[in-house]
Formats: structure tokens, C-alpha cells, sequence
């Protein structure tokens, strides 16, 4: 695996490290209110908070999947796997969500899976 690979995907890692802190950790927070464009007022109510803790685990996992498959196993095959998983919830959520979503979650995504093809 290229170091280039490595790289972006080790930055793919961090972005889902990042999202699961908002969802998880500071899930009331401005910055969360503002990266999902919701209030804070509905971010704070127990449903959505517990919702958000639940996605947040899961991203942090998504996270350790794609560190474990680079650093661990080695394996550029996991890594495409994983990128592949996560640029088709990009797709689901710009669909469904905001169209902006397929860039903002996937685009690092898009680009390690390019790599991964070519090198």
C-alpha cells in the first residue's frame, strides 16, 4: 500500500474520529448544531441526543475499521471496502439528507478509493 493510500486514509479515520467526538462528546455544541444544521434546543432532546451518541459510536468504529486495515493489516483490499461502505452512505445521505453530504463525508472517501485503484 502506497504511502499516498496511507495518508488519505489515515485523514478519512481522523474525519470519522471528528464526527463521532460532535455526535458522542459535545453533542449540544455550537459546532455540532452548526455542521448538522440543527438547534441546539433539538440536539439537546433526549432522543436525538441518545441517536446521536449511538451514530457517533458507530463513526468512531468506522474510524478504527479503516486505521486497523491500514496500520494493522495492511490490506488494500479493507481499505477500498471500507471507503466503498463509506461513499455509499455519502450517496444515501445526499440523497435523503443534504446534496452536500456526498462531498463533505465522502469526498476524502472518493479520493483514497481513486488511489487505491491506480497505485
Amino acid at each position: 500500500m502506497s504511502i499516498a493510500i496511507k495518508i488519505v486514509a489515515t485523514l478519512v479515520a481522523l474525519e470519522f474520529i471528528y464526527i463521532m467526538f460532535l455526535e458522542t462528546f459535545a453533542t449540544t455544541s455550537d459546532k455540532t448544531s452548526k455542521t448538522f444544521g440543527m438547534d441546539k434546543e433539538e440536539l439537546a432532546r433526549d432522543s436525538v441526543n441518545t441517536l446521536f451518541k449511538n451514530q457517533g459510536i458507530y463513526n468512531g468504529l468506522i474510524a478504527i475499521l479503516i486505521l486497523l486495515a491500514v496500520y494493522i493489516f495492511v490490506s488494500k483490499i479493507a481499505v477500498m471496502i471500507l471507503m466503498g461502505y463509506i461513499i455509499i452512505v455519502a450517496i444515501y445521505g445526499s440523497i435523503t439528507s443534504n446534496p452536500k453530504i456526498i462531498l463533505m463525508q465522502g469526498g476524502l472517501a472518493i479520493i483514497t478509493l481513486v488511489l487505491s485503484i491506480i497505485m
